[in-house]
C-alpha cells in the first residue's frame, strides 16, 4: 500500500512541474529570455549540492576531515578534464568509499 502512495506521489509531484513547462512554445521567448534561462541550471545545481556536500543534520559546517567533501573535490577535479558524467559519478562514489573507510 505505501509503494501506491509513493507512486501517486511522484506522479502528482511530476504532472505539477510537466504542466508548467509543456505549454511554454520556445519560440515565443524572445532571445534575451532564452539567454537568462540557460543560467538556471548553473543557479540551481549548487544551491542543492552545497548543502548535502558542506552542512550536516544540524545545518552547521561539516569538518575537513569529512569524506564527503574530499570525494566532492575530486569529482570536481575528474570532471573538469573528463567532461563525462558517468565518470565523474563513478570517481566520485568511489572516492567516497574510500575516503570513508580510510578515515575512520
Amino acid at each position: 500500500m505505501i509503494w501506491f502512495w509513493i507512486l501517486i506521489a511522484g506522479l502528482v509531484t511530476f504532472f505539477t512541474r510537466y504542466s508548467m513547462i509543456s505549454f511554454i512554445n520556445p519560440g515565443s521567448l524572445s532571445n534575451k529570455t532564452k539567454k537568462i534561462l540557460t543560467y538556471v541550471p548553473s543557479a540551481v545545481f549548487p544551491a542543492i549540492i552545497f548543502p548535502a556536500v558542506f552542512l550536516d543534520k544540524q545545518g552547521l559546517l561539516v569538518s575537513v576531515d569529512n569524506p564527503q567533501i574530499w570525494a566532492f573535490g575530486i569529482a570536481i577535479i575528474v570532471g573538469y578534464y573528463s567532461k563525462n558524467i558517468i565518470f565523474i559519478i563513478t570517481s566520485g562514489l568511489v572516492s567516497f568509499w574510500l575516503f570513508s573507510y580510510f578515515m575512520n
